[in-house]
């Protein structure tokens, strides 16, 4: 049986048991502790209680972030990554090599994240898979019980995305979202700012961000078909010959991504939602098209995209990016009495400049105070461990999906879209 077929589960040797973790004997901290029954996933995980987490996508995001944004805590929060998931044997394998080193073990291989699910003893999974998927995949794991982290842009369909959002309200699980940006502590302190009014009211939010060719380029790889579980990866889209720019570049299709406005932009709307304690705009307009990387592979998301939201709050936010130059990048925080400057998440600054009711009490150009708090990670495991809400929860996850999804409909329809909150609707005007 292959690894197509079923999760392989390799023996556990003594000497494998006993190996050290991260530079600590483990041989102890493993007698005792025991997966989380199925009635604690709804509540918190005691502290002696291993958290056994599955991957569920092992592509860059999944290795590069989320394998190592946990293992990093593995001792301190006693967990372990016990399963990996993805229908390309090569990065199943990779992910497994990488986890090794961490954990001192092999994980057990899967190439559908149903075969991860049905193991008894997983607690937790984290999602990175394909944008298109994540609501798939976020459904199953909340039906299953689990806790879960899950990437951003939440979701690529609507119905799809009230439909997981129910499902993981139903569960009680607690889940995390990817948009990390919230836990960073200049962001933390640009909302303590902006949430006291000192900028005054906010008239209008932008980002512009740019780059010299679509982010999708860098993910094109020669993936041979005999390595991929094809019909796993296209999940409810329509069956089609096998072809390796459509799997190694999928961010590229619209088919399978929603371009960066739900790449790029998801994070952005986050900060906003996150900064000004807004939900949900109104309205949406987005205008966009392919004008500079049009090729042999036939990219269908925009190189060249802008979509404009107006929120009940009564600001604007604007959302631009430029594929064919990477000049201009920045993001800004408008108001009457100053600007907010987030040009660099990690270190936000502030000042007086342009507010037309400006009055002394900015002075200067002021780097925004840190508030410090738990990383992404950290914060969701100890969500677990404690039975508390994380920096990201499902509603903000639904809040970002919304926006980017009205964007999307305005780009396709060439018309305005609307949200009514009510319910629950994205329509044209």
């Amino acid at each position: 049986m292959n690894n197509h077929q079923a999760c392989s589960q390799p023996p556990l040797r003594r000497r494998d048991f006993l190996k050290t973790v991260g530079g600590v004997a483990v041989g102890a901290a493993l007698s005792s502790p025991r997966p989380l029954a199925a009635a604690e996933r709804t509540r918190a995980a005691g502290a002696n209680n291993r958290i056994r987490i599955g991957m569920i996508g092992c592509g860059d995001r999944g290795i590069n972030a989320h394998m190592a944004g946990v293992q990093k805590h593995a001792e301190a929060m006693n967990i372990e990554i016990v399963a990996l998931c993805d229908p390309w044997r090569l990065a199943r394998e990779r992910a497994n090599a990488k986890g090794k080193e961490g954990f001192g073990r092999d994980a057990r291989l899967c190439a559908s994240y149903r075969e991860l699910l049905a193991l008894s003893d997983i607690d937790a999974v984290m999602i990175a898979s394909p944008d298109f998927h994540h609501t798939t995949h976020l459904e199953a794991a909340a039906r299953a019980g689990k806790h879960i982290y899950v990437e951003k842009p939440l979701a690529t369909d609507f119905d799809q995305l009230v439909r997981a959002v129910d499902a993981v309200k139903r569960a009680g699980t607690i889940v995390q979202v990817g948009t990390q940006i919230r836990s960073l502590p200049g962001i933390v302190g640009a909302r303590e700012l902006v949430q006291r009014g000192v900028f005054g009211r906010l008239s209008r939010i932008e980002e512009c961000r740019n780059n010299e060719r679509p982010y999708w380029y860098n993910y094109l790889k020669d993936v041979r078909p005999e390595d991929v579980d094809w019909a796993e990866f296209l999940g409810d889209r329509p069956p089609r010959p096998f072809r390796a720019d459509l799997y190694s570049g999928w961010y590229g299709y619209l088919e399978f991504s929603r371009g960066p406005i739900s790449g790029y932009g998801s994070h952005f709307l986050d900060l906003v939602h996150f900064i000004t304690g807004a939900k949900f705009p109104e309205t949406c307009v987005c205008l966009g098209g392919t004008f500079t990387w049009k090729d042999e592979h036939q990219f269908t998301a925009p190189d060249c995209v802008q979509a404009t939201w107006v929120y009940p709050e009564g600001f604007l936010v604007s959302s631009a990016n430029n594929l064919g130059n990477s000049y201009g990048n920045g993001r800004k925080f408008y108001g009457d009495k100053g600007v907010l400057k987030v040009d660099n998440w990690n270190a936000p600054t502030y000042s007086a400049e342009g507010g037309p009711r400006r009055d002394r009490s900015i002075r200067g150009e002021n780097p925004v105070p840190l508030i410090e708090r738990p990383d992404h990670f950290l914060d969701w495991l100890q969500c677990i461990r404690d039975n508390r809400t994380p920096h990201a929860p499902i509603d903000a996850g639904y809040q970002h999906a919304v926006a980017v999804l009205m964007a999307h409909e305005s780009l396709r329809s060439g018309r305005k879209t609307v949200y009514d909150a009510q319910r629950r609707a994205i329509r044209l005007a």
